[in-house]
């Protein structure tokens, strides 16, 4: 076939600058299993919007061949892994082909095309090392996103890097900007560092978005290691040392991507105030600006609940919002063996599952939790999903202490699957989306706008994108959060009765006693969602802030 590398439609005049969009994980589409969580769904709302606006860009991620995982329950409905081979036939085979080294050894690389007429997306290309040519360890490079193996991690970096620059020279398509959505793909950088020979060249072609809060959270990785590797892409270690300005022989990621790039930028105005405090005490840290997260509205939207606001039939909204009930419920009935009732005020907690997120909140107090989800004469009924990386068996203990409470309570459950149709479904039928992570870990959060997108009101900690948008009783609620400076256990007692109190004093009553109040900040929250936390307005702030 001809390669595509003229770009498939015209774009907008408005955006001048060729961008590669380089991300380990995209979350496009149910079917594309190439995705984990947050960063996914994204980088696939940013592709999405690009596609919308027309602006010149192409993203680079991994075909995946066992994607993340399948989240599968064992016997007793605790949770269980199950990597999956996976196989796209919409997926244009380009018979691209070219070498990377990784570890002093060749090893050859494909590429398959995402055409933007499927998923209405820029086009993307998945890059491969699934060959006949390569030796079976170099096959696993793309078996599995977040490989917990670290040299699987530092080679699958060395492709999407190294292979996003090569893939661009092969189709001869010429980027003015590389995008590296999180440090996966630094590779890129010394790569071009080393073709250059210049610091300020590759500055000028390099732009980093960051996702990452807090420090510890930023990964740090062995100088030698990487060398051997071919992280350095031939680059000396001394160099790398003098322009990455380390002291020791540890590379922190997300600081030499600040340090290398002409840009940068946080993805919550909370977060920027938190990664500046991090960051800018080292040397040589480039301008950090903030561009919030977003969601793609004409993907995620209630397109029925929208035509009822922008008709003047808000009264109409409950009947659309029991309909998302009904079919999340069957979910529910099916999974769970539960049948809940359209009428309940539903909570729901669904996102990846992490220490910081607190899935677990809610159940920090069990004399408080039992008044509540007791309550007959004002019933509640709670939803919990999310995967948890597979190796984190903390995350996956707490999953599986959610399980076993869920056998005693008629009216909880948890949902195995969390992926985009779930995730869909979920707030269709969410009356609220629960968001409680510790105060000033969530660099922005996006599942809340999405949500919004669905009827579903938010309850949050304001931490991440929240205090952009929040009104507390307006267009959402605010949990009142406790002090980030006192230690953890301290921060989750207060925080979950803060959580308690507002659910027993306003949400609860609110639904029950006051339905046309409910609707009012229903409506609120669904009309204030947009066009600010639309991806479209992000899309255009990368190309007016950060790239230009």
């Amino acid at each position: 076939m001809e390669i595509p590398y003229k770009y498939p439609y015209k774009t907008d005049t408005k955006f001048i600058r060729n961008v590669c969009y380089c991300c380990m994980e995209f979350g496009i589409d149910q079917s594309l299993k190439l995705y984990a969580g947050g960063l996914g769904f994204l980088a696939g709302s940013h592709m999405r919007s690009a596609y919308e606006l027309k602006q010149p860009m192409i993203g680079v991620g991994i075909l995946w061949k066992y994607g993340y995982y399948n989240q599968v329950r064992k016997q007793d409905k605790t949770m269980d892994v199950l990597f999956e081979e996976n196989k796209y036939g919409y997926l244009i085979d380009t018979k691209i082909k070219f070498s990377i080294s990784v570890n002093n050894h060749e090893v050859w690389v494909t590429a398959y095309y995402l055409a933007p007429e499927i998923f209405n997306t820029a086009p993307i290309y998945f890059l491969s090392t699934d060959l006949p040519e390569n030796d079976y360890l170099s096959n696993t490079i793309t078996h599995n996103l977040y490989n917990s193996n670290p040299e699987s991690k530092i080679a699958s970096s060395i492709l999407l890097g190294v292979g996003s620059v090569k893939l661009m020279e092969k189709i001869n398509w010429e980027p003015d900007i590389f995008h590296i959505n999180e440090s996966h793909a630094l590779p890129l950088a010394f790569y071009l560092y080393n073709k250059y020979k210049s610091i300020e060249v590759v500055k000028s072609h390099l732009v980093f978005t960051n996702h990452t809060p807090e420090e510890s959270g930023n990964q740090k990785m062995f100088i030698w290691e990487l060398d051997k590797m071919g992280y350095f892409s031939g680059v000396n270690i001394e160099e790398v040392k003098n322009i990455t300005f380390i002291e020791n022989d540890n590379l922190n990621l997300t600081l030499s991507a600040l340090q290398l790039s002409k840009k940068a930028n946080a993805v919550s105005k909370t977060h920027l105030e938190t990664i500046n405090i991090i960051w800018k005490k080292y040397k040589n840290i480039c301008e950090i600006i903030s561009i919030t997260n977003a969601q793609n509205y004409l993907y995620w939207h209630n397109k029925e609940m929208y035509s009822c606001i922008e008709g003047n039939k808000s009264s109409e909204l409950s009947a659309i919002k029991k309909k998302g009930k009904k079919q999340l419920f069957e979910i529910v009935a099916d999974q769970c063996g539960e049948i809940y009732e359209q009428e309940v005020l539903t909570i729901v907690f669904a996102k990846r599952f992490v220490g910081y997120k607190r899935a677990d909140l809610l159940l920090h107090n069990m004399d408080r939790f039992n008044r509540i989800v007791c309550n007959k004469s004002m019933p509640i009924q709670i939803i919990w999903a999310g995967k948890p990386y597979p190796m984190d068996y903390t995350a996956i203990g707490i999953f599986d202490k959610i399980v076993d409470l869920c056998k005693n309570y008629r009216n909880c459950c948890i949902l195995t699957g969390y992926e985009l149709k779930l995730s869909k479904t979920l707030k269709t039928g969410a009356d609220i989306w629960l968001n409680v992570p510790r105060i000033t870990h969530e660099a922005s959060g996006t599942s809340g706008m999405s949500a919004a997108m669905n009827g579903a009101i938010n309850l949050a900690i304001p931490d991440g994108w929240f205090p952009e948008y929040a009104i507390d009783n307006v267009n959402a609620f605010i949990i009142k959060p406790s002090d980030s400076s006192i230690p953890e256990h301290l921060q989750d007692k207060i925080d979950c009765e803060s959580l308690y109190d507002k659910l027993e004093n306003t949400v609860i009553p609110m639904y029950y006693n006051q339905p046309n109040e409910w609707n009012k900040i229903m409506i609120n929250s669904m009309k204030d969602i947009i066009p600010k936390f639309d991806s479209n307005r992000m899309a255009f702030e990368y190309y007016d802030l950060l790239y230009k």
